[in-house]
C-alpha cells in the first residue's frame, strides 16, 4: 500500500468482481449477451478498470447514463459496444457517430432532432428504440396495449428517419426487484414490451439487440432475458434487494478504509463534533479518522448509529461527520494508535460493515453509498490480495 498516501481509500477486489460476472453469466440465457452496466464511474468502483476487467471477461456489452461515461471507456480502450442510456444533446450526433455508440431515442421530437444533426453531419448514428412500459421516464409512452397503440406508429416514424440505424429496443423494468410483490406489474411490463416489439416486426422493423432485464430480472425473471441482459449492481457484489427469489451468491467488490489520526481522553461533559449533539456520559477515548462527506461518507450517518471497525471491533461514531473526519469511540479497546487502520465498508476479521448497513443509517439505499464516494478516494485495484493498479483521480 505504499503506493498511495494512505488517508482514505476504496480498495477494488477484481476477483469478487469477477466471480459476480460469472454468477451472471451462468443465469443468464446462453444465447443472450450481458451488458454490464457501468455508469456514476462504475457505481463507485471506477469505470475504466472496471470495463477493461468485464471486457476481458467476455462482457458484450457496456452501459452508461451519458456521452462523456462513453467516451471515457473509448479513451481507455474498450471496443465492445456502448449503449448512452440517458440524453444526448442531439447536436453530437457526429461524435456518437465517430466512436461507434449507440444512443438511447426515447420521443419523436428527440428522433427528429438526433435525425436532423446526424444527416447534416453526413453521419449514421445507431439506436436503441426505449419504451415506455411502466417507469414513466424516459421512453415511448406504451403501458396499455390496448389504449396506447399510437405508440407503434411513432416509433416505426422514428426508425424510419434518416441519419438513424435503429439497432436495439429495450425496457426497463420498475418492480424486478421486489420478489412476488412485483410479479404482476413486471409482467404486465414485459407484456407491453413484447407487444410493442413484435408488432414493429410485424411492419419490417426488426432489431438486432432486444434487453429489458435488469439486475434483478437476471435472476428472477429467466423469460425476460430475449437477447441481452442488462447486469448492474450486482456485479459490484450488492443485491437489487432483499425480497429477490433467486438470491445470487455476490461477493462485495469495494471495502472502504481509513486510518487513525489522533487518540485522546475525553471528560465527562466534554462535547464531540459540531453542534454538540453528542455530550460523554463519560470518560471515553476517541480516536478521530480522516474521512467525512467531502469523501463521499455522509453527514447523516451519525443519526442512523453508524459504526467503524478497529481491530475487528465495531466502534460507534460520536457526533456529526464533518467535511473531513470522523470520530469514534474506542473505549476499552486496547492499543489503537495513529496510522491503525479503519474500516468504514467491509470486513476486519470476524466482523463486516457492508454497503447496505451503511444505507440502513442513512435512510437510502446501498446503490447511492457507493456512487457517493468521491474524487479524492482514490480506488486501489486488488488482485490475488495484491496491488494490481491505483485510479487516483487527484494524482493521475
Amino acid at each position: 500500500m505504499e503506493e498511495i498516501i494512505r488517508r482514505t481509500w476504496a480498495e477494488i477486489d477484481l476477483d469478487a468482481l469477477a466471480r459476480n460476472f460469472q454468477q451472471v453469466r451462468a443465469a443468464v440465457n446462453p444465447r443472450a449477451q450481458v451488458c454490464c452496466v457501468v455508469k456514476a464511474d462504475g457505481y463507485g468502483h471506477g469505470a475504466q478498470r472496471v470495463a477493461r476487467e468485464l471486457e476481458a471477461l467476455g462482457a458484450g456489452w457496456f452501459a452508461v447514463s451519458n456521452l462523456e461515461e462513453a467516451l471515457q471507456l473509448r479513451q481507455e480502450g474498450v471496443a465492445r459496444p456502448i449503449l448512452v442510456l440517458g440524453f444526448t444533446p442531439a447536436q453530437e450526433a457526429a461524435l456518437l457517430a465517430r466512436h461507434n455508440i449507440s444512443q438511447c431515442v426515447y420521443s419523436t421530437e428527440y428522433a427528429n432532432a438526433l435525425s436532423q444533426e446526424a444527416v447534416k453531419a453526413g453521419a449514421a448514428v445507431n439506436i436503441h428504440i426505449k419504451i415506455d412500459t411502466g417507469m414513466s421516464r424516459l421512453g415511448f409512452y406504451f403501458q396499455d396495449i390496448n389504449r396506447d397503440e399510437a405508440a407503434v406508429g411513432e416509433v416505426l416514424a422514428a426508425c424510419a428517419l434518416p441519419g438513424l440505424q435503429p439497432e436495439g429496443i429495450f425496457s426497463h423494468f420498475a418492480s424486478a426487484d421486489e420478489g412476488p410483490g412485483g410479479d404482476a406489474f413486471t409482467m404486465r411490463q414485459f407484456g407491453c414490451f413484447k407487444e410493442m416489439a413484435e408488432a414493429l416486426q410485424r411492419a419490417g422493423v426488426r432489431f438486432q439487440v432486444r434487453h429489458c432485464a435488469n439486475s434483478a430480472a437476471v435472476f428472477d425473471y429467466p423469460l425476460s432475458h430475449l437477447d441481452m441482459v442488462r447486469a448492474g449492481v450486482v456485479l459490484y457484489g450488492l443485491a437489487p434487494s432483499a425480497a429477490l427469489r433467486a438470491q445470487p451468491d455476490l461477493r462485495p467488490v469495494l471495502a472502504l478504509r481509513s486510518v487513525v489520526s489522533h487518540v485522546k481522553t475525553v471528560e465527562p461533559g466534554a462535547a464531540v463534533s459540531y453542534g454538540r449533539t453528542f455530550i460523554a456520559p463519560r470518560r471515553l477515548r476517541v480516536a478521530t479518522v480522516p474521512v467525512g462527506y467531502a469523501d463521499g461518507y455522509p453527514r447523516a450517518l451519525a443519526l442512523g448509529g453508524a459504526q467503524v471497525l478497529i481491530h475487528g471491533r465495531r466502534c460507534p461514531v460520536l457526533g456529526r461527520v464533518c467535511m473531513d473526519q470522523i470520530m469514534a469511540d474506542v473505549t476499552g479497546l486496547e492499543g489503537v494508535k495513529t496510522g491503525d487502520w479503519v474500516t468504514l465498508i467491509g470486513r476486519d476479521g470476524q466482523e463486516e460493515i457492508t454497503a447496505g448497513e451503511v444505507a440502513s443509517w442513512e435512510g437510502t439505499i446501498h446503490y447511492e453509498v457507493v456512487c457517493a464516494l468521491s474524487k479524492r478516494v482514490p480506488r486501489v485495484y486488488l488482485k490475488g490480495g495484491q496491488v494490481d493498479s491505483i485510479y487516483n483521480q487527484l494524482l493521475p
